[in-house]
């Protein structure tokens, strides 16, 4: 094995943007078992006195995830929220056609809020655009914002929730370009239906921001016209555009595979453009945001979803089990949406529990950590602070898809106020170790507190309840000389070198 060198310059002035601490945000829809047997199993041995496993919420509090999206998806595009209220024994069982299951309605908006709460979450709630519209959205906002005195905060408080839960993120349906999508809609349709409700929730509640939907992936046939035309109708009433992507190693071609983010990089930014567009077309002076409210890996669980028998309740849906590289990838990711967070301000990881989620739980047995679990979890906890601009000098790769990949992807962010730095790195290369040099002379008295590895021989190995075969050590070699950190990145790895005054 040989060693290959990288280098890179870090200075405190040159910043991308504060991080919005919603960059790390995540996803649950009544999709599998991500409600019932994920957050919530009455009967589980860890199950508190309302039925949330105990052992899941602090699995997620390790992560510290700021907000969760709910609750969906393509679930929302059907789903009656007055359903999921009021006391349990009257809620109707229902036809759930997105994924086509039997939805219980057992846990609801009011659970769901309570459940946020216990792992200091706030929650990003979807409103249906797709059988329903205008009127239902501003009646769920004014149950669960407005505090008393009208029809739906008082139904509220009848069921047993005095002060209103203070939601301030709302996304206006989901993926509504999908043919697949319940109610699909044209981006006309769509525009116009989204921009009246935004109006009418804004008359509610003034203080809400709100998510436009954007393309469901980049190789939609619509894609960049349906945002042009969706944001040409909302875009003084709306604060944020979608954004959703989904990765796999279909071919097992690891070079291409881990090349990927450079896709998800030129997505974010042709969907900068166009936001930017419509601004300059209409001489605004605001900006609009990106939510990227649904990124992955998915593509293990295909086949075995394709044998799901309709009309069970919480089958094992979308349950990929993640390896090695999956984890790089999604390292890689994180750093992707860290570049761009001057205009990426809301991202949430699809999904949290069981549902291609880095948290897996067995019905009635343990709940363990997936290999993605690591980067997402090192990336919310050392992530937060300012993103800087590194002058990077790499070597590169090409792959069947790209040319000139860095075999080393890279970010720092800064600190300020904790008086810290972290590098967080993957080497992409198959063969080589990677010699990393990073002048931080801008940050004197700076010392290498930790360089964590998440690294594995067997690209293929995954975790499961009895295995922690994938988890990250602290014995990387990172030191710093007079402010010139010099660190080993092992072949095929995601570092975090850590660094405090």
């Amino acid at each position: 094995m040989s060693t290959k060198k990288a280098s890179m310059i870090v200075e405190k002035d040159f910043k991308v943007s504060e991080v919005d601490k919603r960059i790390y945000g995540s996803f649950v829809e009544h999709l599998g078992r991500a409600v019932y047997g994920g957050i919530y199993e009455p009967d589980h041995p860890e199950a508190d006195e309302n039925g949330f496993r105990k052992d899941v919420i602090e699995l997620v509090k390790e992560i510290d995830v700021p907000l969760i999206r709910y609750p969906g998806g393509n679930f929302v595009s059907g789903y009656n929220w007055e359903d999921g209220v009021g006391p349990k024994e009257d809620r109707p069982r229902r036809l759930e056609l997105a994924w086509r299951t039997i939805e219980t309605n057992e846990l609801g908006t009011n659970e769901f809020v309570d459940w946020a709460k216990l792992v200091n979450a706030e929650v990003n709630m979807a409103v249906n655009l797709g059988t329903r519209g205008i009127e239902e959205a501003r009646n769920l906002l004014e149950y669960c914002n407005h505090p008393s005195g009208t029809y739906y905060s008082d139904l509220r408080i009848s069921h047993g929730y005095k002060e209103p839960h203070k939601i301030k993120t709302w996304c206006l349906g989901n993926e509504m370009d999908g043919p697949w999508q319940i109610g699909h809609k044209t981006a006309h349709e769509y525009g116009r239906l989204a921009n009246e409700t935004a109006k009418v929730m804004k008359l509610v509640d003034p203080s809400i921001e709100l998510v436009a939907c954007g393309s469901s992936h980049r190789k939609m046939p619509t894609f960049a016209d349906w945002e042009a035309t969706v944001l040409d109708h909302t875009y003084e009433n709306v604060e944020f555009i979608s954004l959703h992507q989904y990765y796999g190693n279909r071919s097992n071609d690891v070079a291409n595979y881990l090349a990927l983010p450079l896709e998800m990089d030129d997505f974010i930014k042709s969907v900068i453009s166009i936001a930017d567009y419509i601004k300059a077309k209409k001489h605004s002076k605001k900006t609009i945001n990106l939510s990227f409210d649904e990124w992955n890996v998915w593509y293990h669980s295909n086949a075995a979803d394709r044998k799901i028998e309709p009309w069970t309740i919480a089958p094992p849906q979308l349950e990929d089990i993640y390896n090695f590289e999956d984890a790089l990838l999604v390292g890689s990711m994180l750093i992707t949406l860290l570049k761009h967070a001057d205009r990426v301000k809301i991202a949430c990881m699809a999904q949290l529990v069981n549902v291609i989620a880095p948290i897996m739980t067995e019905t009635g047995g343990p709940a363990w950590k997936q290999t993605i679990f690591y980067p997402y979890m090192h990336a919310s906890k050392y992530g937060r602070g300012v993103v800087l601009n590194p002058i990077v000098s790499s070597p590169k790769y090409d792959s069947k898809d790209f040319t000139d990949v860095p075999v080393l992807d890279t970010t720092a962010v800064y600190n300020e106020e904790n008086e810290e730095l972290t590098i967080f790195a993957v080497n992409r290369d198959l063969d080589d170790r990677l010699l990393l040099e990073c002048d931080i002379r801008n940050f004197e008295g700076y010392k290498v507190v930790e360089h964590i590895v998440l690294e594995n021989d067997d690209l293929k190995q995954v975790n499961t309840a009895t295995s922690q075969a994938v988890a990250p050590h602290n014995n990387g070699d990172a030191t710093n000389d007079n402010g010139r950190v010099t660190a080993t990145l092992p072949k095929l790895s995601w570092n975090v070198i850590r660094l405090k005054k």
